[in-house]
C-alpha cells in the first residue's frame, strides 16, 4: 500500500509528459496487486504492471522508471519480473503498446500489428483520447520455460 503515491507520482511524470496514459490515484490503488516495483528505501525507482487480457495472453502496463534511474537497468528487472509472472500463471505471450520500442526490443519483444490484439483494441483502444491516432507500438513476447 505504501508505493501506490510513489507509482502514481511516475505514471503522472510520463504521462504529462505525452509518454503514457494517465492513471488515477484510485485506479492505482484498484489494481495495486497487479504492479511490480523497484523500491530504494521509500522511493519507488521503477513500476510495471501485468494484467491478464485472454487465457493465455498478458499485457505489460504502466512501465515506469524514475528519471534518475533510466539506462540502470531498472526497467529490465522490472520487465523480467513481469514475464516471470506471467509464465508462473501459464501465460504463452505477454504484449505492450510503446511510446519506446527500442527498449521493448532490447529486451525480448518484437514488434505486431496492432490488429493481432482484437480483444485489445476493442476493450480499451476504443475509449483512449488518442484512438484516433495512436502513436504506441504493439510488441509482444513469448514466454519460454527458463527464458524471458
Amino acid at each position: 500500500m505504501a508505493d501506490a503515491k510513489g507509482i502514481h507520482n511516475l505514471i503522472t511524470y510520463y504521462a504529462e509528459r505525452g509518454r503514457m496514459l494517465h492513471r488515477s490515484l484510485e485506479s492505482v490503488y484498484e489494481r495495486l496487486r497487479d504492479f511490480q516495483v523497484c523500491v530504494e528505501g521509500e522511493q519507488v525507482l521503477g513500476c510495471a504492471a501485468l494484467q491478464i487480457s485472454w487465457k493465455d495472453l498478458g499485457e505489460i502496463r504502466s512501465l515506469a522508471v524514475a528519471p534518475s534511474q533510466r539506462g540502470k537497468g531498472v526497467g529490465k528487472i522490472l520487465v523480467r519480473r513481469v514475464a516471470r509472472e506471467g509464465r508462473s500463471i501459464g501465460l504463452k505471450k505477454i504484449f505492450a503498446l510503446t511510446y519506446e520500442p527500442e527498449f521493448f526490443r532490447r529486451v525480448g519483444f518484437v514488434d505486431i500489428d496492432r490488429e493481432a490484439l482484437p480483444t485489445k483494441v476493442w476493450r480499451d483502444c476504443v475509449f483512449c483520447p488518442n484512438a484516433d491516432d495512436c502513436k504506441e507500438v504493439a510488441m509482444v513476447m513469448e514466454l519460454r520455460k527458463g527464458g524471458s
